[in-house]
Formats: structure tokens, C-alpha cells, sequence
């Protein structure tokens, strides 16, 4: 039986000043899908000049996905956190191509490494802090002791379990739609590969990337705009 290529291999290793850098499988697909915003971002903003008053073709579609997000983006965080929405959705078009890159033969998704999901993570516990702290800083703080003092540490812990919990579901989704389709490739005869794979690809990658994008992308905007919020309380879950 054909063994499954489910590990993350290792390509090379990079000393720079003491530091060693590890080259993996998900710094390479990384580094390719920042390539390609990079590129996107370079075509838009080259095509910015030539836009005119009545979008159509290109510009009808970057502009109807940027209005879509933004839209989403206020009814979510509210206005006083519209200024997150380049970071957000950034984040979106990150995840959302990250998953969708276990189509291409040979590249594996960076988001089905914990590593990438939980930094992604760790930036949004950063920013639940920073801005409830930035806009209630005294309910905030407040929040952590209650109902009583003695809860503290259990508030501690069900704060710091959110980017574990928030990266698991990115990593645990991805990840088990990678080893599917690593089975499927494995028992089918290759003269089927271009049939059954193909219709399992439409899910696990497209409805199921898109849909886990989405999920990160939402859940993120909830617990900062309840962190923000003087009417939410940041430990309910």
C-alpha cells in the first residue's frame, strides 16, 4: 500500500547570525501565497488610475468583494473598529487561499500546520487585549475578577484558551480534509483520480476553505468587538 503524505516535510535548514530557520512545507506554500497577494495587491493597485465612476469587469469585482467584507466588517465590530479592516481582510484572503491551495498537486494548505494557525491566533488574543484595554480599560480589567476575585485565574485561563481554541478549529478542519483527500488519492486506481477526487476536492477545499475562512475571519471580529463593546462582557463564550 502506498505510504500516506501527511507529515510535513523538512527541505533545509538557515543560520543566520546563530538562528537556525527551518525551510518546510508550510513556509514554501506560504511564501507562494504571499506572492500572489503580493502580485494581486501590485495589479490592483497599478489598475486604481484606470478605474472609472461605473465599475465593470475587474474593477466591478474587487470592488464588490471589498464592499461585501466592509459591510460585514461594520455589522460585526461596529464603526469605532472599522479601522482593523485592512488587517482583517488580509487575514481573509490568507486563510481563505491557504486553504483553497490543497487543489494545487504537491503544495500543502500552511493553515492544516498548527503553527500558522495558532499565530494567526495569537495575533487576535493580542488584539482582544489592546483594545479592550484601549476603549474600557477599568470594565475590562474589572471583568477578569468577577463575579468575584477568586475567579481570576479561571478568567485568566478561559482568555488564553481562545487562541487555542480559535487555531485548533482552523488547524483540526483543514487538516482532516488534507488527510481525506491523502486517502482518496491513495486507494482510488489512477485512471479514477480525475472523477472522484475531483467532486471530494469541491468540499473539502472549496466549500469547506471558504467556510473555515470565513468562521476565523468572524469569530476573530466577535471576541475583539466584545472586548471593545462597554456592553459586552469578553469571557462569555
Amino acid at each position: 500500500m502506498q505510504q500516506l503524505d501527511i507529515f510535513i516535510d523538512f527541505h533545509k535548514a538557515i543560520n543566520i547570525g546563530g538562528a537556525v530557520f527551518y525551510i518546510t512545507d508550510t513556509v514554501i506554500s506560504t511564501w507562494i501565497i504571499m506572492g500572489l497577494l503580493i502580485a494581486l495587491a501590485i495589479v490592483v493597485r497599478i489598475n486604481i488610475s484606470k478605474w472609472k465612476d461605473v465599475p465593470t469587469g475587474f474593477q466591478n469585482v474587487i470592488e464588490g468583494i471589498v464592499e461585501l467584507f466592509e459591510n460585514h466588517l461594520r455589522t460585526t465590530v461596529g464603526g469605532r473598529l472599522m479601522f482593523l479592516g485592512n488587517w482583517f481582510f488580509t487575514v481573509f484572503l490568507f486563510v481563505i487561499l491557504s486553504n483553497f491551495s490543497g487543489l494545487i498537486p504537491g503544495l500543502r494548505p500552511p493553515t492544516a500546520d498548527w503553527s500558522m494557525t495558532f499565530a494567526l491566533a495569537i495575533v487576535t488574543f493580542v488584539l482582544i487585549q489592546v483594545m479592550g484595554f484601549k476603549f474600557r480599560p477599568r470594565e475590562y480589567t474589572v471583568n477578569f475578577f468577577k463575579p468575584f476575585f477568586l475567579f481570576l485565574p479561571i478568567n485568566i485561563i478561559s482568555e488564553l484558551a481562545r487562541p487555542i481554541s480559535l487555531s485548533f478549529r482552523l488547524f483540526g478542519n483543514i487538516l482532516a480534509g488534507f488527510i481525506m483527500m491523502t486517502l482518496v488519492y491513495s486507494i482510488t486506481p489512477w485512471f479514477t483520480r480525475f472523477i472522484i477526487p475531483s467532486v471530494l476536492h469541491i468540499y473539502f477545499d472549496l466549500f469547506a476553505g471558504a467556510l473555515q475562512a470565513y468562521v476565523f475571519v468572524t469569530l476573530s471580529m466577535t471576541f475583539i468587538a466584545g472586548a471593545a463593546d462597554i456592553q459586552e462582557q469578553p469571557h462569555s463564550q
